[in-house]
């Protein structure tokens, strides 16, 4: 195959993966256009491929993922992918100057899914998001050439709480597939809605890092990330409105309050806008 031919071949795939799974807010929103949406859209189905061989692979999981982990050190060391996710991934980690960790440590969360199923403490939940959640915000950053400690602080704060939301929304979820991530001493302590309370204050707390993070970006990306944060507040607040018991009820968001926060995002985004040229102009 050609090789334009290909690599348009391996675009449409991750844009087929893309609209296809469900999420609870679209990755790439409608205000992104041309080169960074296609770079966060291949950056997407990347993590969508890693995180389908950990969850959908039963018994094969974890020889799927080292033969998955293998593909993508030969990426990183030059070697042409045959995959097609790799295949697109690898005009945008050339273009991004994208390092390898990122990628390889979300391939270690999903093998440490086959081998943990809960967690004692913070701490242990905590290194664990650290390699699940965090590096899908740096990847993210990169496409947007943003780099700096306080920056990648930052967006590991907003990745991390975001998961946590998560986590407190799929309790009844991840239990169907003997996962628990409510930390085991929050729950011999108070039960199972102290745990998901816990789970929610971390979250809420991590997300407003969310808030300095938006003021280093550009109006697009600063819209994208505002929405990250505001969605996984409401997730928490869906959650609150269960009385926390997302063992028995899974909380979601509707369509109509997924609108408004892209408007709250927009609207606050066009804000720091006008902030920011005013100071400019002082």
């Amino acid at each position: 195959m050609h090789d334009l031919a290909e690599l348009e071949s391996a675009n449409a795939y991750c844009r087929l993966l893309a609209r296809r799974h469900y999420e609870n807010f679209t990755v790439v929103s409608m205000l992104l256009r041309g080169q960074v949406a296609l770079d966060l859209m291949r950056i997407y189905a990347y993590c969508r491929t890693t995180d389908d061989l950990g969850d959908e692979s039963g018994s094969a999981a974890l020889e799927r993922l080292e033969r998955w982990r293998g593909e993508v050190s030969d990426l990183f060391a030059g070697r042409a992918p045959v995959h097609p996710v790799l295949i697109a991934l690898r005009e945008t980690v050339s273009r991004c100057r994208l390092g390898a960790h990122p990628f390889t440590d979300l391939i270690a969360a999903n093998v440490q899914d086959q081998r943990v199923v809960s967690y004692e403490s913070w701490p242990e939940l905590q290194s664990y998001c650290e390699l699940s959640a965090a590096p899908v915000g740096r990847m993210v950053l990169a496409a947007f050439g943003i780099d700096g400690p306080r920056a990648r602080a930052l967006s590991d704060d907003v990745c991390i709480g975001l998961q946590l939301a998560n986590h407190a929304q799929d309790v009844k979820r991840d239990a169907a597939r003997g996962r628990c991530y409510l930390l085991q001493s929050d729950l011999r302590s108070g039960g199972t809605a102290v745990a998901v309370g816990a789970l929610c204050d971390r979250a809420r707390t991590l997300l407003a890092s969310g808030v300095e993070l938006e003021s280093m970006a550009p109006f697009m990306l600063r819209v994208q990330l505002a929405l990250y944060r505001l969605g996984g507040l409401a997730i928490v607040s869906a959650i609150e409105r269960t009385g926390y018991r997302t063992d028995v009820v899974r909380p979601s968001v509707s369509k109509a309050v997924k609108a408004g926060l892209l408007l709250r995002a927009c609207l606050g985004g066009l804000r720091e806008n006008r902030h920011a040229r005013k100071l400019e102009t002082a």
